[in-house]
């Protein structure tokens, strides 16, 4: 699999909360339009560092604990790496970030859209990371 590298300088256009984490991101290039379109989904606990840099344990579907993402919205990518099985990391311009590793028994993230590899890191894990 691939790290998501396109989404440095994109920004999350739009959060949503369900029984899932939804972060829409959206990067523009001046000559073609959007370059990148794509919607992060999280499905199982991760962890989220706002600008100040303290940190969050939180878990999709919680209702209004997750408010700390909203947080997310307008910033811009400054820094994505996959390890440890699927271990996502994400930097944000304010120094806020992201991080949601594998789950043992459930589908952790996946990443779709236009602009961007699909990826899906199911339970166990995934071994194989190109940068």
């Amino acid at each position: 699999m691939k790290v998501p590298a396109a989404l440095v300088g994109a920004r999350v256009e739009r959060t949503a909360f369900d029984q899932q984490v939804r972060l829409s991101f959206g990067a523009l290039d001046p000559d073609e339009g959007y370059r990148l379109d794509a919607e992060l989904v999280l499905e199982t606990p991760f962890l989220f560092r706002d600008a100040a840099g303290e940190w969050y344990e939180l878990d999709p579907g919680t209702g209004v604990s997750l408010a700390p993402v909203l947080a997310l919205f307008g910033q811009s990518v400054t820094a994505v790496d996959v390890s440890d099985r699927g271990a996502l990391a994400i930097d944000f311009h304010d120094g806020a970030g992201l991080w949601i590793g594998p789950d043992p028994q459930f589908e952790s993230w996946h990443l779709t859209g236009h602009g961007i590899n699909g990826t899906t890191v199911g339970p166990g894990g995934e071994d194989v990371w190109n940068r």
